[in-house]
């Protein structure tokens, strides 16, 4: 039994020798800090729903390579998006900017959320409606009655 513990131990240790170390993020490391402030504000163009920072994607690995080009060539944060900007659309931004062309992004939801809302009272009135629907009087009651008892004697 202890031979068995001290091979596995052996085999342990020989297999953390021949690890490979982790590849480092970027050559610079002010480069990569920028890239991931920067990647945190664009959408990735594949997931939609993750940052570019976040995503795993094929192109948003692209993406990342591609803005620590523009970084390395020195252009600003703002350069950078706006070239992104223009190559994807506002799409591409986290927050893009209140624009005629962007009001869908913006206020989508909440003429949505109006839309339903007036939906469900218009659901509501209905069916309070048919609920205070007359009630029959005892004459009416009597005729009902009567058509019942017709029916139920033809059988």
């Amino acid at each position: 039994m202890k031979f068995l513990v001290v091979l596995f131990l052996t085999l342990q240790c020989a297999m953390g020798a021949h690890a490979d170390e982790a590849a480092p993020l970027a050559d610079d490391p002010v480069v990569e800090q920028r890239l991931i402030i920067i990647a945190e504000e664009l959408r990735c163009l594949v997931c939609q729903n993750e940052s570019l920072a976040g995503s795993r994607a094929d192109l948003a690995n692209d993406l990342r390579r591609e803005v620590r080009t523009l970084i390395k060539s020195g252009k600003s944060d703002a350069e950078i998006k706006e070239y992104l900007v223009n190559r994807y659309g506002d799409f591409v931004l986290y927050r893009p900017p209140v624009k005629p062309t962007t009001w869908l992004l913006w206020f989508g939801p909440l003429l949505l959320l109006i839309g339903a809302i007036g939906f469900l009272i218009s659901i509501i009135k209905r069916n309070q409606k048919q609920k205070n629907a007359p009630v029959l009087d005892a004459a009416q009651r009597a005729k009902a009655q009567a058509l019942l008892k017709e029916t139920d004697s033809s059988k």
